[in-house]
C-alpha cells in the first residue's frame, strides 16, 4: 500500500507555458491553476498524444522554464533559479526515466548508472550500483553496453541511472512506449516497487490505461490543463 505523507513534495501554482510559433504567435500549451504531490506519493498522467505531458514533467525537472507561475520541489522554487542551478538541483533531487532511455552506448551497464551519481556530484558508489542492477535484474549484464542488451534490459539500466542519486521525485515519461509487451508490466512494477521501498514519489506519464489503472491516483490533463479546456476539440 502506497502511503504518502501529507506534506506536499511538489506544487505547481499559477504554470503556464507557451511557444513561439513559426509566425510569431504565441502556442498556449499549459495553464495549471494547482497540482501537488506528496512527499512517496505514486501516480499516473495520462491524455492524449501531443496534449502537453512530456512539457509539463520537463517543467517539473527544470529541464524547460514556465513563462509565468512556481514550480515549488521540496521547498525550492525553480522558476525563481538560473538554468545552472536548476540542473544542480535535479541532479541531486529528481531521477527522470526517458521514453528513448538516454543511455551512453559507449559505457557499460554499471558506468551508465554511475554517470548518473556524477552528475550530482556525489561520490560514486559502485556498491548502491550494483544493488541496483541487482534489483532490476541485471546482475549479471554489468559490463554490457547498451549494444549487448535488449530494449527491455536497456529500459531497466535507465531505472537504475534514475534512481542512482535516491531522488526524492522520479518522473517517468511513457516508460513502457518502447518495450514489448511481454516486459510492459515488469518495467511498470520495478518502478513502482523501487520507488515504494525508497519512499521516492512518482510521476508516470503513460498512454496506456491499462497501466494508468493500476494507480490509486491517476490524473488527466485534459482536467488540470485550462488550455486543453478551451481547446476546439476538433482541431
Amino acid at each position: 500500500m502506497n502511503e504518502p505523507s501529507s506534506r506536499p513534495l511538489l506544487r505547481l501554482e499559477n504554470l503556464y507555458k507557451s511557444y513561439i510559433e513559426g509566425d510569431g504567435r504565441r502556442l498556449p500549451v499549459l495553464e495549471i491553476e494547482r497540482f501537488e504531490v506528496s512527499v512517496g506519493e505514486q501516480l499516473a498522467i495520462v491524455g492524449r498524444s501531443g496534449c502537453g505531458k512530456t512539457t509539463l514533467l520537463h517543467i517539473i525537472a527544470g529541464i524547460a522554464r514556465a513563462d509565468r507561475g512556481n514550480v515549488l520541489l521540496d521547498g525550492i522554487n525553480l522558476t525563481a533559479l538560473s538554468e545552472a542551478a536548476r540542473d544542480r538541483v535535479r541532479a541531486v533531487k529528481i531521477g527522470y526515466v526517458f521514453q528513448t532511455f538516454n543511455l551512453m552506448s559507449g559505457f557499460t551497464a554499471l558506468e551508465n548508472v554511475m554517470l548518473g551519481m556524477t552528475f550530482a556530484r556525489k561520490k560514486k558508489s559502485e556498491s548502491r550500483a550494483r544493488e541496483l542492477l541487482g534489483r532490476v535484474g541485471l546482475g549479471d549484464r554489468l559490463r554490457h553496453r547498451p549494444g549487448q542488451l535488449s530494449v527491455g534490459e536497456q529500459q531497466r539500466v535507465a531505472v537504475a541511472r534514475a534512481l542512482a542519486n535516491q531522488p526524492r521525485l522520479l518522473l517517468a515519461d511513457e516508460p513502457t512506449a518502447n518495450v514489448d509487451p511481454k516486459n510492459q508490466q515488469q518495467i511498470v512494477d520495478l518502478i513502482r516497487s523501487t520507488c515504494r521501498q525508497e519512499r521516492v514519489a512518482l510521476i508516470m506519464v503513460t498512454h496506456a490505461l491499462d497501466v494508468a489503472g493500476q494507480f490509486d491516483r491517476v490524473e488527466r490533463l485534459e482536467t488540470i490543463n485550462r488550455v486543453l479546456q478551451h481547446a476546439d476539440p476538433n482541431s
